[in-house]
């Protein structure tokens, strides 16, 4: 309608007036009769009298030398240059979606892609609009791109799209030969990150526009989708896994739909789920536990709904390793307490967890349990970074500060900052602030603030807790005491008091407090449990001391699991993501059979130093067996880290082996799996991406179009500086804007000179 009026007043389309420049025939002898009428005519309504204030003097001759002025534009005869293609000398490059995205039937009941095969099949009105002028190349297009002669080839079958790997294959293949622009038909979903932006610019240095037909809707009025679920790579075998899942929806507002997690087809959980108002995105959280080892599908899935458009998206899946490995935490007490007996307890029958207990009985005095060999801690609390790194995970129960050097208290920061590693305080007597450590390296490590106190002023202090759970807590993995969400935060309502002798005065910024407790009528709450990443790790506080009440409490059932099964919960947390000396990492967890895998390892040695120029090997083994051994280079922009790629040509799971040798030293290996399948991300996110469609075409110097007036394109691609082209003249004098403008400007002042009584 836009475009219908301004050629109506223009006598041209837009598109000309972006495309072409401005240009005179001027007979000089009529521009100076005319500027000396407008002269004469200024002149007249100065010295005009009778009366007439000055502002309509004014207000009369601007009128007379506008009008004026419009003649002269007219008698200049302007006309605006073009530049307009050879017809049959340039090529036209015709790109066109492949992806199953091109299935997806709009309101009329037909899919994206009919409009490819009625617009660009043999009898497409557009076709052969554009093959008067142009010579047309095909190309088909979604994780590849290739040439086609017969639109009946391209079937809508690709799994993924990639649109700037696409543009970028066509302008490369037309380079030889004069290129009007690439007319590019998609509905705009592009799977390939940051390429498209690269793309763009090298289509705009080239002088490359790209015509951008939108295909599909920009709303999908009945669609329920998942639109992204967060868990992570590899758990522990047993542990409580709270996965984040993000669903949004348009046409089902306040409606109550059920979202399952299957593993290998049994529901492993389920919630209820109450979807938002259209267009919005709802967090849900749904706890269960990875009960198997192994690589492990997880599948969460909301059933269709009655008059649900697109379907596919109701599904996602994630690949969770789960790790059947022993973890070794080092546990050390520096004085005899319960804590100690019934925190064994709790992990005896936990074939994931060692805690390794060194425990100081006397003064110089010290008892070691459940160590591998007699060596291990003989010679006391570790010294070097070699001997403390070898644990995932260190405790620090009630002992002073001033019992270790100043090395030590920086290598225990170093562990969690450096290592990885988990670092857990408790709260005693000779802990925390009342142990002396404010101020020291460890400090920055705890999640709490600590008070300078000297030893012994713990004796000075005691309060009792009604422990609580928080927001965060009652959604994090670490606090999960039951098997879902609600019966775990009903089972915390219900455990006994504990009591903390440690004056905590809050957390750091960017810690995040799971438990809190209340002592009594008091409306201020004690921490109980905090916690915050400190470099690769995270470190933990837990400033009470008796959790074994939990278990021993008079008000606690001889059978309540709640103290074993929140010490276990929160040891596995403590250590579920504590990196190896070799690490390795793929691109994606489930890549399209054929594509690119990237493999990505991360090498230290026993301290966790980045080691460079070391010898990384992975070792791909596909579903066949047929085993692929992969270069890793070391990349120089970062100490210790390594890339290679790798080709899935095969469907399923893959495991990748990385190894790192350094001279003849084995310095470690790690396991990691991928899986090669359809990655079904067409259906997500299935509307029409307009504003990534115009921005290409806008930065390239092309135009946007819907399939309803792509009528347009076969005229605005003839106005092009692209390939082979001649420049064209439209006359503007005669524009009817013009005629209108000058009409109303006479009007005008001759309204105005009869009001005042001059006509």
């Amino acid at each position: 309608m836009g475009e219908s009026v301004f050629a109506l007043l223009f006598k041209y389309r837009p598109v000309l007036f972006q495309r072409g420049e401005l240009a005179f025939s001027t007979p000089w002898p009529l521009v100076l009769l005319a500027a000396a009428g407008a002269v004469v005519a200024v002149v007249a309504y100065v010295r005009l009298r009778g009366g007439l204030p000055p502002r309509h003097r004014a207000l009369l001759g601007a009128l007379r030398l506008a009008a004026l002025l419009v003649v002269l534009f007219a008698l200049t005869r302007p006309t605006l240059v073009v530049p307009t293609v050879v017809p049959q000398q340039n090529f036209l490059g015709i790109l066109i979606d492949d992806s199953r995205s091109m299935r997806i039937a709009d309101r009329t009941g037909q899919p994206r892609g009919a409009f490819v095969a009625d617009a660009f099949g043999d009898d497409g009105a557009l076709r052969a609009a554009l093959a008067r002028q142009f010579q047309l190349r095909f190309f088909r297009f979604a994780g590849g791109t290739e040439r086609v002669g017969r639109l009946e080839e391209i079937g809508f079958t690709g799994t993924e799209t990639h649109v700037g790997q696409a543009l970028d294959r066509v302008r490369q293949d037309l380079s030889a030969v004069p290129l009007a622009g690439i007319v590019l038909v998609t509905d705009g979903a592009d799977h390939a990150g940051d390429a498209l932006g690269e793309s763009v610019h090298q289509l705009r240095a080239a002088g490359v526009p790209v015509y951008a037909v939108g295909v599909g809707e920009e709303r999908i009025d009945r669609d329920i989708e998942i639109a992204r679920v967060e868990t992570p790579r590899t758990v522990l075998e047993g542990s409580s896994l709270v996965v984040e899942v993000l669903v949004t929806q348009t046409g089902y507002r306040g409606k109550t739909v059920r979202l399952d997690v299957e593993d290998a087809g049994r529901i492993v959980a389920s919630q209820a789920v109450r979807l938002p108002a259209d267009g919005e995105a709802a967090t849900v959280r749904v706890q269960f536990t990875a009960a198997e080892a192994g690589v492990r599908r997880f599948q969460f899935r909301i059933l269709p709904e009655a008059g649900e458009r697109v379907t596919e998206n109701n599904m996602r899946e994630a690949l969770v390793v789960v790790d059947e490995r022993r973890n070794k935490i080092l546990y050390f007490e520096g004085e005899p307490r319960f804590e100690v007996k019934f925190i064994r307890r709790a992990v005896a029958g936990d074939p994931n967890l060692q805690v390794v207990v060194f425990q100081r009985t006397a003064e110089n005095k010290f008892l070691r349990l459940d160590v591998d060999h007699p060596e291990e801690l003989a010679a006391g609390f570790p010294k070097t970074r070699e001997e403390l790194f070898g644990y995932r995970g260190v405790v620090l129960g009630s002992i002073e500060a001033s019992y270790f050097t100043h090395d030590q208290l920086r290598m225990l920061a170093e562990f969690v900052r450096d290592r990885g590693g988990g670092l857990l305080v408790l709260g005693g007597r000779r802990a925390l602030g009342e142990g002396g450590y404010a101020g020291t390296p460890l400090a920055d490590a705890v999640p709490i603030e600590l008070e300078r106190l000297g030893d012994g002023a713990a004796g000075e202090f005691f309060q009792e807790l009604r422990v609580e759970l928080t927001p965060v807590g009652r959604l994090h993995p670490a606090t999960q005491i039951a098997p879902t969400l609600d019966s775990s935060a009903a089972r915390w309502a219900r455990v006994p008091p504990l009591s903390s002798v440690n004056r905590v005065t809050g957390v750091k910024p960017g810690a995040s407090t799971l438990l809190v407790g209340r002592n009594g009528g008091r409306s201020d709450a004690s921490v109980v449990l905090a916690y915050q990443r400190y470099g690769r790790g995270r470190a933990l506080a837990f400033p009470v001391q008796d959790s074994w009440l939990w278990q021993m409490h008079a008000d606690v059932p001889l059978d309540d699991q709640t103290h074993e099964t929140f010490w276990r919960q929160l040891l596995r947390w403590l250590v579920s993501y504590v990196p190896d000396p070799v690490t390795a990492t793929t691109s994606a967890d489930r890549v399209a059979p054929g594509a690119p895998v990237v493999l990505s390892a991360a090498v230290a040695d026993s301290a966790y130093a980045g080691v460079n120029g070391a010898a990384v090997i992975a070792r791909v083994v596909p579903p066949s067996g047929v085993e692929a051994d992969v270069s890793l280079e070391w990349n120089v922009a970062e100490d210790g880290a390594y890339r290679g790629r790798f080709v899935a040509a095969e469907e399923g799971l893959h495991r990748v082996t990385v190894t790192a040798r350094r001279g003849g030293t084995l310095l470690g290996s790690h396991t990691t799996f991928f899986e090669a399948g359809d990655p079904n991300t067409e259906y997500f996110g299935a509307t029409m991406r307009r504003p990534a469609l115009e921005r290409v075409a806008e930065e390239t110097g092309g135009r946007f179009y819907r399939a309803q007036d792509v009528a347009a394109l076969p005229e605005d691609v003839r106005f092009t500086e692209s390939g082979a082209t001649v420049f064209e003249r439209h006359d503007l004098w005669n524009m009817p804007i013009v005629l209108l403008l000058l009409m109303g400007l006479v009007t005008a002042e001759w309204s105005l000179r009869r009001a005042r009584g001059l006509a």
